[in-house]
């Protein structure tokens, strides 16, 4: 028997931290982000040396990392990038701290955290909206 073509969709509930409805593909990865120093605000690409993401862009992707890391000016970094036209277009944490919180409330990017981000990988399409991640494989 084969499956038909229909696609996979799963959800996971998770607390949104930033309101908002993002879509995109996923750029998933293990390690904490740092924005200030990690993350180039002009091309958002990820910079930080040894990191599994180094040089990808994270601009327009739902960003999927399991929480944040570095200096409070990683939230206005955020902010920059967002102005700047490079931000992610959503954010999926499984531990939103405040540097990666206020970044996204400030830039009104949304955001949602307590989720398994075991269960997203790296060019799923993901939705995000009022806390519900939407996974489609």
């Amino acid at each position: 028997m084969h499956r038909s073509c229909g696609e996979r969709k799963m959800e996971l509930k998770g607390r949104t931290i930033s309101r908002g409805v993002a879509e995109g593909e996923a750029l998933a990865t293990t390690q904490p982000i740092s924005f200030y120093g990690g993350v180039d605000p002009n091309t958002s690409e990820i910079i930080e040396k040894g990191h599994e993401l180094q040089g990808k862009r994270v601009k327009n992707k739902i960003l999927v990392f399991p929480n944040g890391k570095g200096s409070t000016v990683g939230s206005y970094t955020l902010y920059r990038m967002k102005k700047g036209g490079n931000a992610p277009a959503g954010i999926v944490n499984e531990e939103c701290e405040t540097v990666v919180a206020v970044g996204a409330i400030i830039s009104e990017i949304p955001c949602v955290d307590k989720i398994d981000i075991s269960k997203i990988k790296t060019g799923d399409m993901v939705r995000l909206e009022d806390g519900v991640v939407t996974i489609k494989k």
